[in-house]
């Protein structure tokens, strides 16, 4: 793609809109607020900040890291060694379940946005089973392919897995519109410096600090009433 439209192109990428199941997934949050550890607008950038620097840039963005590193090179099996190993820190089988359903759907998307584009490599993999076709890591295939640049991917997945979180918390929560915006502007402050931690890591040095949102994601299934997915 020519890369004076691939930024435009991103913005497509990264609409809460796009209909790739993320409005059915809180990842936990859902347990969270049930629970009371999330009750007001403070501690939901607290959580939100949290799982950004200790799992969204730490851990997902190594699947990202690893296509950029990987796919120049054709390095199908060692790319899909660092999913592997990023998707099975994943505890919680909902969790899992929902990163696979949303990559996959994202993938047929991109396939049917842009059919110009070569998604063969990753396309037969995930049919023959080689790869799991996790969100980050077909995020990351898609930016690569629309010729965005590493860095870029990295924040935009970020900047995604943020506006989840936040539109998950409003109909979680008393809030606002506003408020949400609010959290989602002071969360994007601190994307940079997340990105940079990112950025010093290998693939393989994929890691996930946040037990309590891991515990959270994993008692989801048990609780009395749910909105969403996982």
């Amino acid at each position: 793609m020519d890369t004076r439209s691939s930024w435009l192109a991103m913005q497509q990428l990264l609409d809460s809109a796009l209909p790739i199941g993320g409005f059915s997934h809180s990842f936990g949050l859902e347990t969270m607020v049930q629970e009371g550890r999330i009750s007001t607008v403070t501690q939901l950038y607290e959580y939100a900040a949290a799982m950004m620097e200790q799992s969204w840039a730490t851990s997902d963005a190594m699947a990202v890291r690893a296509v950029y590193r990987d796919g120049p090179r054709g390095d199908w099996p060692r790319l899909w060694a660092v999913e592997r190993l990023v998707h099975t820190q994943r505890i919680g089988a909902e969790t899992r379940s929902g990163a696979e359903k949303m990559g996959r759907r994202l993938l047929q998307l991109a396939g049917a946005i842009y059919p110009q584009l070569d998604w063969t490599a990753l396309s037969n993999a995930s049919k023959k089973g080689e790869c799991l076709t996790t969100h980050p890591l077909v995020h990351g295939y898609v930016c690569w392919r629309l010729g965005v640049s590493e860095r870029q991917a990295i924040e935009g997945y970020l900047y995604a897995c943020i506006v989840t979180c936040v539109n998950s918390a409003l109909r979680l929560m008393s809030m606002g519109q506003t408020e949400g915006q609010q959290v989602i502007a002071r969360l994007l402050e601190r994307t940079p410096a997340a990105a940079d931690a990112a950025m010093l890591l290998e693939p393989e040095d994929a890691y996930a600090n946040m037990p309590m949102a891991e515990l959270a994601m994993i008692r989801h299934e048990t609780l009395y009433s749910r909105l969403f997915m996982s």
